[in-house]
């Protein structure tokens, strides 16, 4: 059968050949190949539930620690006012961050920070894991850093540690350099899934951010690791969503301007957040050769200065995310509340503590919205009635902004709420703000942390190098 080869311009003819007839030891090599790659896929699999297991136990404990020890200190400093609670918080996170700061220079450098930058680089091969020292430096500087009073979260950290978990299964069980970058991944996913009860967000987490691979083997892998974490979480602490709000309605198709215009600031205030989270980094990397006890004071100064305003505002954020998610916050807090976490996230990220800006993300984008609500409130109040939705929005624009990841965000966000209702707007919100901060030249925020990383270590090694020649 004759046809038109459309790559010739009508010069030449060809002539169409006759399917190759394919031999029995063909088919039989086929099969065989097949077979292999089930065997390796249910091997991968398995081990990959073990990964979700273990990940889910050090996830919850992690919880359960830190919701111990937030609760403590916010009972502990609401009982005093004034002078006293400034000299109290300052006291107690001047010890706590030093002790943390303490452990990360003496036993594990890598649990600095988020701990994604540093699980991204693994996966790329840039750099090895130590995951003994970093479970253990991870955890304890983790609650001492947090419950110590830091704008930081818990969601990087748990992540790092399940991908370390995913490490640790490799070395135990033996498997091959592939199988092993698909555990650890598929430990950073289940990290994030226990951390939020978010299996979903968990998945799409490695897909879009960690890996960035889409094969069956690591989709499998990250799915069942998600999954069976989230379900050890579900299983000790409950199955509700992170955050309790009331069912919001659907916002109407006339409002979407204002998710569009949301999306903008977003864009922009992320594109702003990165640079100054890497300019307070830099700023503490120049006292990063004197003892824990300097970062560890200036950060308890900053830390006493919140308490006095009020102790919500220190920690991980969660309660005051409820609270704006609830539309429990006058407008003229909320731009106050805005600036103060602002401001001590930066300082507490800047001084490498163990622990990640996820939670900060969320508490300043749950903020940002719900300003933003309340003022559109003020001008159609017969059109908005329930302004918190901006909240709900506005922390999927500013996560998607940030870290880059709009999908993430999306899915996210809706596992921690159960909002499914608010899919559109939420959409608009955090597309618009990927597209500004991608326009503005801002890079991701683990992006650029995983390259500074690379670049501090490299200079290290050529300072240690020198010293020994």
């Amino acid at each position: 059968m004759e046809g038109h080869n459309p790559e010739d311009g009508g010069r030449r003819w060809f002539r169409r050949q006759p399917p190759v007839a394919l031999t029995q030891k063909d088919i039989d090599a086929t099969i065989e190949d097949s077979d292999h790659t089930r065997e390796l896929r249910r091997r991968i699999l398995l081990r990959a539930v073990l990964v979700g297991v273990v990940t889910g136990c050090i996830a919850v404990a992690f919880r359960s620690a830190l919701h111990w020890a937030e609760g403590a200190r916010t009972d502990f400093l609401s009982d005093y006012n004034g002078f006293t609670r400034f000299g109290i918080a300052a006291a107690l996170a001047t010890a706590c961050v030093s002790l943390s700061l303490w452990l990360v220079r003496r036993f594990s450098p890598a649990s600095a920070g988020s701990g994604i930058p540093q699980l991204k680089a693994v996966l790329r091969n840039l750099r090895e894991m130590n995951w003994l020292s970093l479970l253990l430096v991870k955890f304890s500087g983790g609650v001492l850093a947090i419950g110590g009073g830091l704008a930081l979260g818990r969601e990087g950290p748990t992540v790092q540690m399940g991908g370390a978990v995913g490490k640790m299964i490799c070395g135990i069980l033996g498997v091959t350099k592939a199988e092993r970058f698909i555990l650890i991944a598929a430990g950073g996913g289940a990290g994030l899934a226990a951390a939020f009860n978010a299996p979903l967000a968990g998945l799409v987490f490695v897909l879009e951010e960690i890996q960035r691979a889409f094969t069956s083997r690591v989709f499998f892998a990250a799915l069942l690791a998600s999954a069976t974490a989230d379900t050890i979480s579900r299983i000790v602490l409950g199955q509700e969503p992170v955050f309790h709000i009331e069912h919001l309605p659907i916002p109407p198709l006339a409002l979407l301007p204002l998710f569009f215009a949301l999306g903008v600031g977003a864009g922009l205030f992320g594109a702003l957040f990165n640079r100054a989270l890497l300019g307070s980094m830099d700023t503490f990397d120049k006292i990063k050769k004197l003892p824990v006890l300097v970062p560890g004071a200036i950060i308890g100064l900053a830390v006493g200065a919140v308490a006095s305003i009020d102790p919500v505002l220190l920690g991980g954020g969660h309660a005051l995310t409820e609270q704006a998610l609830a539309g429990g916050i006058a407008l003229g807090s909320v731009a106050l509340y805005f600036l103060v976490r602002f401001a001590l996230t930066l300082i507490s990220y800047g001084s490498g503590a163990p622990a990640g800006i996820f939670a900060p993300l969320l508490v300043l984008g749950a903020l940002g919205g719900l300003g933003l609500g309340l003022v559109a409130q003020a001008i159609f109040p017969a059109t908005i009635s329930h302004p918190e939705v901006f909240a709900v929005a506005g922390m999927g624009a500013l996560f998607s902004s940030v870290v880059r990841a709009p999908l993430t965000g999306i899915v996210l966000i809706f596992e921690m709420t159960g909002e499914h209702s608010l899919m559109l707007p939420l959409m608009v919100a955090c597309l618009t703000s990927y597209v500004i901060a991608d326009h503005l030249g801002s890079r991701p925020i683990y992006a650029s942390l995983m390259a500074r990383a690379l670049e501090n270590r490299q200079e290290q090694l050529s300072e240690r190098g020198l010293k020994e020649s």
